[in-house]
């Protein structure tokens, strides 16, 4: 009888199968045609024009821990796992990170794709929110990133400056109004400054829509019950930075290393106690029964927070990347948020 299944099609008469031409095996997985799949996945960031991918990368190693060709290999793995919005600081290596992404943006031509958020207050040569040094330093980061606006200027008002808040949104309104950024950002501020900021609005100054606040499993204190309050009540975008604790929460270091320890080695040393073993073991186990990293849940752990449209996360190489997508995709159940949560307490 002669067979149709799938049995039938190799006989024992079969010819072996070979190499196909350029040395890949027939057995390879088909590469991927069209736009990544994740370029499909998009929520509005708050009030602004953008719809972003629910993850922006950021740029605070770039420059620093990470050089010029590895930051684009970061950059371009981000966009192509659908990704679209990145975010950098005029103080992030005194400027480097902004000149790597400003390199970046001018040799691929994708400025139109890609939503740039930029933090402005805190660098040494225009530090503060005063009128002068905030246009100054706007006009110097659009300088270093070979552009002609900012798509979510971020205010740092963490910088120690006193600056009347009256000053600095009128000044932000001739930034807006001369196209130099499009929408306003705040870090740093304080649910107080976020309700006093919010009734200059009712002068006709420019609404505050997007708020970065360090928070993660490890930070829920920093987002505290007002802040939450007034950025809910504002309908703000919330952004949170610091997602992974400067990479702790990824989970690849665990020990106290011996001898000096570098800025980064030492801000992770700071979680490395009973607290955060525990946090680390949560997520292990998590990440076990849903087969994603660590960095994915604490990932997920933030999307699955009322009022965070989309974390800022840092990768050291290309290949991390990956992981840190995979926490859109992950929905974590009730069980797990309760395991999270017991053990970060």
């Amino acid at each position: 009888m002669t067979g149709t299944g799938i049995g039938s099609a190799v006989s024992s008469e079969s010819p072996p199968l070979l190499p196909a031409p350029g040395g890949v095996h027939p057995s390879a997985p088909i590469p991927v045609q069209g736009p990544p799949v994740g370029q499909s996945v998009r929520v509005k960031l708050g009030e602004t024009d953008a719809d972003v991918f629910p993850l922006i990368l950021g740029g605070a190693e770039f420059g620093w821990n990470v050089d010029l060709e590895t930051s684009h290999e970061i950059i371009d793995a981000f966009l192509e796992r659908g990704g679209n919005m990145l975010h950098t600081a005029d103080s992030f290596s005194a400027g480097r990170s902004e000149h790597i992404i400003g390199q970046w943006l001018h040799s691929r031509g994708l400025r139109e794709d890609i939503t740039l958020a930029v933090k402005v207050g805190g660098h040494p040569d225009n530090p503060g929110l005063g009128p002068v040094n905030l246009v100054r330093a706007v006009e110097a980061s659009l300088t270093r990133l070979r552009t002609d606006r900012i798509d979510v200027l971020y205010l740092d008002a963490a910088t120690g400056t006193a600056t009347e808040l009256e000053e600095t949104l009128a000044t932000a309104e001739w930034l807006v109004d001369s196209g130099k950024a499009r929408a306003l950002g705040a870090a740093g501020f304080t649910a107080a400054q976020l309700v006093e900021a919010r009734i200059y609005v009712s002068a006709g100054y420019p609404r505050i829509t997007v708020l970065d606040v360090p928070f993660n499993v490890l930070r829920r204190h920093e987002f505290d019950a007002d802040l939450r309050l007034v950025a809910g009540a504002q309908g703000m975008a919330v952004t949170p930075s610091h997602a992974l604790e400067h990479g702790f929460l990824a989970g690849r270091h665990r020990t106290r290393l011996r001898g000096g320890l570098s800025v980064r080695g030492a801000q992770i040393a700071a979680n490395i106690n009973r607290r955060g073993s525990r946090t680390l073991r949560a997520l292990d186990s998590v990440g076990t029964d849903l087969g994603v990293p660590d960095a994915a849940v604490a990932v997920a752990w933030l999307l699955a927070q009322r009022l965070v449209t989309a974390p800022i996360v840092n990768a050291y190489a290309a290949a991390q990347v990956e992981e840190l997508v995979q926490g859109v995709g992950v929905r974590l159940s009730r069980s797990h948020l309760a395991e999270i949560a017991r053990a970060s307490v």
